[in-house]
């Protein structure tokens, strides 16, 4: 998404919203000209439906169109100056970058948090201010509030890992979210979930690799017991976890060692609930069997199968055949 895409595509997120009158001043006052457009969004300036702008943002492939033609364009800006709009003195400004600098930081932070979060990255790289904003704690805590409504309260829970700063506790929130598979309120156990991916995910890629994995693993289930979780939700909680965490770990040599490592130091066995599930030893051995069979020497390679039989009773025939 280009600078200019991006600042158009923001001020259009708030059309239908609170800042609806903020973007309508936006659009009458001819503060764009000068920015190019796509021909979705030059449509979705001139309609007056929610509806539309909504459907061109669940299509961002159809926004790498090119631009408009100059006729087109100008007739866009000259509809958008005989608008009948009555705007406040210094709205009245020329260029669309001279009014986002009129802005205060407040009001583009309430514009900010709409835009969608896949577009944060984008929207930090526009201007050296907007890059300040994400790197404040004001963005955050507005953001925070207005996503998870309940998470303002200052409740803080026994137990190794904590909440951190404001925007940690956003992305604990943000993937505990997308990683839990079953539906949760928005209580506590939300927010540990987060806590603990971001928490695994720095252990495993320390330069120095922790001493035991199994106490890493200890950890996190101690973690959810010190919480009141029950043993049986605080084992698949944590299994959830390790299996997100393996599978997005970068295909790297590192990684490849890191888990032969794991492979290896997880033949003790541990009681429930600190044993480990059978869906993290799978889709451990599927990156090794998978993503890194390359790497394998013949030694350790019918050395990694000889532990896959041992655990599971049917072997994938993709996993077969050095």
């Amino acid at each position: 998404m280009s600078r200019n895409r991006t600042m158009l595509s923001t001020l259009q997120s708030l059309r239908g919203d609170s800042g609806g009158t903020l973007y309508d001043h936006f659009a009458c006052s001819g503060a764009w000209r000068g920015l190019e457009f796509d021909d979705d969004y030059a449509q979705a300036v001139n309609s007056h439906e929610h509806h539309d702008l909504k459907s061109i943002s669940e299509r961002p492939e159809e926004l790498d169109k090119g631009s408009i033609s100059p006729s087109n364009s100008n007739n866009l800006l000259r509809k958008s100056e005989n608008s009948s709009c009555e705007l406040h003195p210094d709205l009245e400004v020329e260029g669309g970058e001279d009014f986002i600098e009129k802005m205060p930081d407040h009001l583009l932070i309430e514009i900010l948090v709409r835009v969608h979060t896949s577009d944060w990255i984008a929207a930090a790289c526009v201007k050296k201010r907007w890059a300040a904003i994400f790197q404040g704690d004001g963005f955050w805590q507005i953001a925070l509030i207005k996503r998870w409504p309940g998470a303002g309260s200052a409740k803080r829970w026994p137990g190794p890992i904590g909440r951190g700063s404001i925007k940690r506790r956003f992305t604990a929130l943000h993937v505990s979210s997308s990683l839990l598979s079953r539906n949760h309120s928005k209580s506590d156990v939300d927010e540990i979930a987060g806590h603990v991916y971001l928490y695994l995910k720095e252990q495993l890629e320390l330069a120095t690799p922790p001493l035991s994995y199994g106490l890493l693993h200890g950890t996190i289930i101690d973690q959810f017991l010190a919480c009141g979780k029950k043993s049986e939700e605080a084992h698949d909680v944590a299994s959830q976890i390790w299996v997100a965490v393996l599978g997005n770990l970068e295909e790297t040599e590192r990684t490849f060692h890191l888990l032969m490592r794991i492979a290896e130091e997880w033949e003790v066995f541990l009681p429930f609930p600190y044993s480990k599930s059978h869906a993290v030893q799978w889709r451990l051995f599927e990156r090794l069997f998978t993503d890194f069979r390359d790497c394998l020497s013949q030694f350790d390679y019918f050395n990694v199968l000889s532990r896959a039989k041992h655990k599971f009773d049917l072997i994938p025939p993709t996993w077969l055949g050095y």
